[in-house]
C-alpha cells in the first residue's frame, strides 16, 4: 500500500521540481527589443519578461512601487545602460542579482552621434580613439548623395542626440544582437547548467536566422541606398549603417520635442530640394507634423518601427522587428 501510494506522489513531486526548475530563472529585460533577443536564448526553456510597457519612453518612464519589486526579483536583468535608461540607475544600486548594461558588453559594435559614415567602434577600449575620429568618413558603402548641408542638418535638428554621444539604440545592428544573446546565453547556462546545451542549441541557431535575414535585407535594399528620406527621431543610425543607407534629416529633437517654425520652415525647404522622398514616423501615432511638412509635395509618409510594437513575443521575435524595419524602409523607397 505504501508502494501504491509512494509511486504517484513520486511523480507529482518529480513533475512539481521539473516545474520548479524551469521557474527559477527569471529573466527581465528594460525594454522589448532586449525581450525579444532573450526569448530566442530562452527558447523551450522560459519566458522573459520586460519592465516597460508598450509605449513608454525608455528616456523619462517613471518606475512605480510594482517596478521596483520585479527589478529586485529577477534573476537576470538586462538594460541598455546609462545613456538611455538613466531612471534605472538609482534602484540598481540595490539590486543584488546581476545587472548588465548591454552598452558595456565587449565586442559591442558602437555609433556616436554625429557618426555620418557606417564605420564604427568595438568596446570600452575604443571610446577615446573613436571621439577623436568621429566624424571621418571610413566605410566605402557610406553614401553622403546631400552633402555638408545633410551632416548639418542631421548635427543642428536633432537637439536630444548631441554630436559626440552614445548612440544607444544599438539593438537595431543584428551583429550586436548576437553579442547581447551570446552574453545571455552564457549567463543563463551558469545558473541553469541543465539547460546549457539548449541555450547553446538556441543561440546558434538565432545566428544561423539572423546570417539569412542579413543576406535578403542586403539584396533587397541594395537599390535604394541613394534614395533620400527623412526620420522624427535619430534612432536608425544602426541599422541605417548596417545596409548602407543615411538619411538626409531629422525632423524633430528625439520624436517627442515640438520643434519651432524655423526648424520647421528649414525642414520644408530640405524636402523641396531633396525631391521625391520619404519621411518616416514612429508608432503609435502619425505625428500632426506630417501632414504639415509634405503637403503639396511628393513624399511619402511611412512608419519605422525601432521598437517592436505588436510584435509576439517569440524565439523569431527579433529578426521579425528587423525584417519589418527593412521592409518599411524598402517599401516606400522602391516606391520613388
Amino acid at each position: 500500500m505504501f508502494r501504491l501510494f509512494s509511486l504517484p506522489l513520486l511523480v507529482v513531486l518529480t513533475l512539481l521540481g521539473s516545474t520548479a526548475a524551469r521557474a527559477e530563472v527569471t529573466v527581465l529585460t528594460s525594454i522589448k527589443p532586449l525581450q525579444l533577443i532573450a526569448a530566442a536564448v530562452q527558447d523551450g526553456v522560459g519566458e522573459p519578461q520586460v519592465l516597460l510597457p508598450a509605449g513608454a519612453s525608455a528616456h523619462h518612464y517613471a518606475l512605480r512601487p510594482s517596478d521596483v519589486r520585479q527589478i529586485r526579483s529577477a534573476d537576470l536583468f538586462y538594460w541598455i545602460g546609462p545613456d538611455m535608461e538613466s531612471f534605472l540607475e538609482p534602484v540598481l544600486k540595490a539590486r543584488k542579482g546581476p545587472s548588465v548594461a548591454v552598452q558595456s558588453l565587449p565586442g559591442l559594435t558602437l555609433r556616436h552621434f554625429g557618426d555620418t559614415h557606417v564605420e564604427a567602434h568595438h568596446g570600452d577600449d575604443d571610446h577615446e580613439e573613436h571621439d577623436a575620429h568621429a566624424h571621418e568618413s571610413h566605410d566605402p558603402h557610406a553614401h553622403d548623395a546631400h552633402g555638408d548641408q545633410t551632416a548639418t542638418a542631421r548635427d543642428e535638428h536633432d537637439h536630444a542626440h548631441r554630436p559626440g554621444s552614445l548612440d544607444a539604440h544599438l539593438w537595431l545592428l543584428p551583429v550586436n544582437a548576437r553579442v547581447i544573446a551570446t552574453r545571455m546565453a552564457g549567463e543563463l547556462a551558469a545558473i541553469d547548467p541543465a539547460n546549457a546545451r539548449r541555450y547553446q542549441a538556441n543561440l546558434e541557431a538565432f545566428a544561423q536566422r539572423l546570417d539569412v535575414l542579413d543576406q535578403r535585407l542586403q539584396k533587397r535594399l541594395s537599390d535604394t541606398r541613394n534614395k533620400p528620406f527623412f526620420v522624427f527621431h535619430e534612432a536608425y543610425d544602426y541599422f541605417e549603417a548596417a545596409y548602407g543607407l543615411q538619411h538626409a534629416g531629422v525632423f524633430s529633437a528625439g520624436g517627442e520635442a515640438q520643434p519651432g517654425a524655423r526648424h520647421v520652415a528649414e525642414m520644408r525647404q530640405l524636402l523641396e530640394q531633396a525631391g521625391p522622398s520619404c519621411v518616416f514616423h514612429e508608432p503609435p501615432a502619425r505625428p500632426r507634423l506630417a501632414d504639415s511638412l509634405v503637403r503639396g509635395l511628393p513624399v511619402n509618409v511611412a512608419e519605422l518601427d525601432a521598437m517592436g510594437h505588436g510584435i509576439e513575443v517569440t524565439a523569431t521575435g527579433y529578426e521579425q522587428l528587423i525584417e519589418n524595419l527593412g521592409g518599411s524602409l524598402a517599401e516606400c523607397l522602391e516606391s520613388l
